[in-house]
C-alpha cells in the first residue's frame, strides 16, 4: 500500500515562501522509476496541475507556477518537494502530491493546506 507523508503547508503572508515536501513508501518499484506531481485544488475550482518531474528529471509547469515554484525529487530519500515563492493569495488551497508509474496507475496523498492571507 502506497502512503505518503506531506508536509510544510500552512499559512503565510502574501508574497511569503513555503516548500512542501512528500515522502513516499510502500510502492512496488523503484521511487526512481515514477513520475511525481504536485496538484492543487482551490476553493470553487477543480483540482489541477502545478507541477511534474519524470523520472529523468525534466519538468513541468502550470503557467502560475511558472518562475515561483520548483518541483524537485530525492530519489535517495524517497520523497518530492515543491518550494513555493511570492505566494499570492489565489494560490490559498490544498496541495496533493501524486505518484504515476509508467502503466498509469496511480496513487495521490492526502493533500496539506496553503494558506496566504495577511
Amino acid at each position: 500500500q502506497v502512503q505518503f507523508v506531506e508536509s510544510g503547508g500552512g499559512l503565510v503572508q502574501p508574497g511569503g515562501s513555503l516548500r512542501l515536501s512528500c515522502a513516499v513508501s510502500g510502492y512496488r518499484f523503484s521511487f526512481s522509476a515514477y513520475n511525481l506531481d504536485w496538484y492543487r485544488q482551490v476553493p470553487g475550482n477543480q483540482r489541477e496541475l502545478v507541477a511534474k518531474i519524470n523520472p529523468r528529471g525534466d519538468t513541468d509547469y502550470a503557467d502560475f507556477a511558472k518562475e515561483r515554484f520548483t518541483i524537485s525529487r530525492d530519489n535517495a530519500k524517497r520523497t518530492m518537494y515543491l518550494p513555493m515563492d511570492s505566494l499570492k493569495p489565489e494560490d490559498t488551497g490544498v496541495y496533493y502530491c501524486r505518484l504515476e508509474a509508467m502503466d498509469g496507475l496511480d496513487w495521490w496523498g492526502e493533500g496539506t493546506q496553503v494558506t496566504v492571507h495577511s
